[in-house]
């Protein structure tokens, strides 16, 4: 049967690599707070822990079949612990980032999370001996002050919940430490593949705590809730691989707005001025270090 024409023209759009790699990160925030918004809705079924292991474990039979054609082989590795050490960082992410949307509002638990850029920054010079200028110390120190709005400290505001968000942060900047680490000596495939197997284990043994027998219908939305966050981390690694990632990662910050409007719509959540103005100064902060970073690295980050 013949394409449409519509159809037809679309597939034979020549679109330039930038927008090839903004699509593909718009589709990434767009199904990153989706699964927000899932978690949020499953959270009040199931213990956030379990969700965090059947999104692990569903995962793990979606990619199951790339991991069989990587082959045994990837495995070989001298750092098996740092291996364990960044997916003991995730696992932990995990755990804390699904525990926290249970009782943060989106917009906010989203908006606190981009404070993980600013803990890679303090990491990589305690850590990896990177130097710090003092422009970038500067920004850091501002993206903290704009989580600081937002949390309100003395308000009320600051929770459980909130402070589960920034640790998840501080973990996610260890984990993406450790994978910088890695990468020096590690093929993508042994680093994707360690993290996919290891944080079955790892999210299982807290969760056989607070075990709760699923029922069909949530096993279907936790298989869901899996697809979900892998098209959004699939879309994420597209669009780096087409354009620049200095390009295409202010529009990561689509995630926010996005999360809001599923607060809004479906929980009844309304952001107050302080989260808006405390997320434009986070973001503001960590995409002056993108680009610096970027700069720094040779890429032209300006474009």
């Amino acid at each position: 049967m013949a394409r449409p024409p519509i159809i037809t023209r679309l597939l034979d759009m020549d679109i330039s690599a930038p927008v090839q790699g903004a699509l593909w990160m718009l589709l990434s925030a767009g199904s990153l707070a989706g699964l927000t918004g899932i978690v949020r809705y499953m959270s009040a079924g199931l213990p956030p822990f379990e969700i965090a292991f059947f999104r692990s474990f569903f995962g793990f039979l979606i990619l199951s079949p790339w991991l069989l054609r990587s082959g045994i082989g990837v495995l070989r590795t001298k750092r098996v612990r740092l291996y364990t050490l960044r997916c003991a960082f995730g696992a932990a992410t995990m755990l804390m980032w699904f525990s926290a949307l249970a009782m943060v509002p989106l917009a906010d638990a989203v908006a606190l999370g981009f404070t993980s850029p600013l803990f890679v920054v303090i990491g990589a010079a305690l850590f990896l001996g990177e130097i710090v200028s003092g422009k970038r110390l500067v920004a850091t120190l501002c993206g903290f002050a704009g989580a600081l709005i937002i949390l309100r400290p003395g308000s009320g505001v600051l929770d459980v919940g909130a402070i589960l968000v920034l640790l998840s942060a501080v973990t996610l900047a260890g984990a993406n430490l450790s994978v910088k680490e890695l990468s020096r000596t590690e093929p993508v495939q042994a680093i994707v593949t360690y993290m996919v197997i290891f944080m079955v284990p790892l999210t299982l043994i807290p969760t056989l705590f607070v075990w709760q027998t699923p029922t069909p219908l949530q096993l279907v939305e936790l298989a869901g809730l899996a697809g979900v966050a892998t098209l959004g981390n699939y879309a994420m690694t597209r669009s780096v691989a087409v354009a620049d990632a200095s390009a295409v990662m202010p529009y990561d910050y689509a995630r926010l707005p996005f999360a809001a409007l599923i607060g809004f719509f479906i929980f009844g959540e309304v952001p107050d001025a302080l989260t808006w103005v405390g997320a434009v100064v986070i973001i503001g902060s960590t995409l002056y270090i993108a680009v610096k970073e970027a700069q720094s690295q040779g890429s032209p980050a300006g474009t």
